[in-house]
């Protein structure tokens, strides 16, 4: 990640700009901005004259007792994390080969961290997920002070809430292997906050049941503690020893390299993964490349009607330099998990439109 050293002389709130914008993508949908439960944080960044980060936050409609279905964004800290174990055991590291259950497949973690990021792939994430299991992640995000936060289940996957992890063998760098018996973690206790029950039905075995759909059982993880685990990687020096991820060098630029990596750059075909396919913000809405100058490190999620993206944005020729993170709700017809949602129309061109407005009003800003 290139080194930026340059300040803004601003302290303006250009996302209340931003919102009250006539494009037609901002402005329709901010003519009822309760419909979508519109969440949004956007943090200015400036550099004092040792090129420290100086973070400064503007938020939109954020309550973290409003709920809304993280879907994949929830494997950024698995992903995260499963560095961080790997580097307590001796032996390890983001190359290190491991099997499921006794199967046959030996799985590199290197390659699944990079599935997860560059097409959000969901078995991946689970295959990692099964090394560290629900009491870890949400054990480890808790003692960084990063809560409100609870993974209750895997994603899309039969017996996905199963409290019951997997054995896992470990292929270690020295030739060694060590064997992880099956373990049970707790079982969660449903939510008890806002917006749980969303929507007048929902689709089961193709019956519309005429009843909100009940999110108390659904993984949690409010905007504010994904921007902020998104701050613990970007700028760990901002943060105590403490609330920082333990990552190596090497880690922590793996990561890094893997959150803006292209899907074609990870090996994927790029005309069904495309580049905006995971960039939600600037390029959700169009199939044309990303310039080379503008480096997204993000994770987004899209499940139940719900887009979020949570992203620093990066432009060092032009000096631009941000982070964004937004959640919306596009579901016209209030029935959930019928996959009719206004991703296309809606959703996605929001997002893009609020992510490029929000890039040109920091390339105005003097620097």
């Amino acid at each position: 990640m290139n080194t930026l050293i340059f300040s803004c002389a601003t302290s303006k709130d250009i996302l209340k700009e931003t919102l009250a914008s006539d494009n037609k993508n901002i402005k329709n949908l901010m003519a009822n901005p309760a419909e979508f439960e519109l969440q949004i944080i956007y943090t200015q960044i400036k550099r004092d004259k040792d090129n420290k980060a100086i973070l400064k936050d503007f938020t939109y409609n954020l309550d973290a007792n409003n709920y809304f279905y993280p879907a994949s964004t929830v494997k950024f800290p698995i992903a995260v994390l499963v560095l961080e174990k790997l580097n307590i055991i001796s032996n390890t590291s983001i190359n290190t080969l491991y099997s499921i259950d006794n199967g046959t497949d030996k799985l590199r973690f290197s390659e699944e961290i990079s599935k997860v990021f560059a097409v959000s792939d969901n078995e991946a994430s689970n295959n990692l997920f099964e090394f560290i299991g629900f009491d870890y992640l949400n054990q480890s995000m808790h003692t960084k002070g990063l809560k409100p936060f609870r993974i209750s289940h895997r994603i899309s996957t039969p017996n996905a809430d199963e409290p019951i992890l997997k054995s896992i063998t470990l292929y270690k760098d020295d030739n060694s292997v060590v064997h992880f018996p099956s373990k049970t973690d707790k079982s969660s206790v449903p939510l008890t906050i806002n917006n749980l029950k969303k929507g007048i039905g929902y689709l089961k075995d193709d019956v519309v049941i005429n009843a909100a759909f009940d999110f108390s059982e659904k993984n949690y993880y409010p905007l504010e503690t994904l921007h902020n685990t998104l701050k613990r990687i970007i700028f760990p020096e901002n943060f105590k020893e403490s609330e920082r991820f333990n990552l190596t060098k090497t880690d922590r630029e793996f990561i890094l390299f893997s959150m803006q990596n292209s899907p074609k750059n990870a090996g994927y075909d790029p005309i069904e993964y495309y580049d905006g396919y995971c960039k939600f913000f600037m390029f959700g809405d169009t199939k044309e490349a990303i310039p080379k100058t503008i480096k997204i490190y993000n994770k987004v999620g899209d499940a139940y009607g719900t887009l979020t993206d949570c992203a620093y944005i990066v432009d060092a020729e032009n000096k631009v330099e941000f982070m964004l993170s937004a959640t919306i709700l596009v579901n016209k017809d209030g029935i959930f998990n019928d996959d009719k949602y206004e991703y296309e129309t809606v959703g996605l061109p929001f997002l893009a439109e609020l992510g490029r407005i929000l890039y040109l009003k920091n390339l105005k800003v003097k620097h």
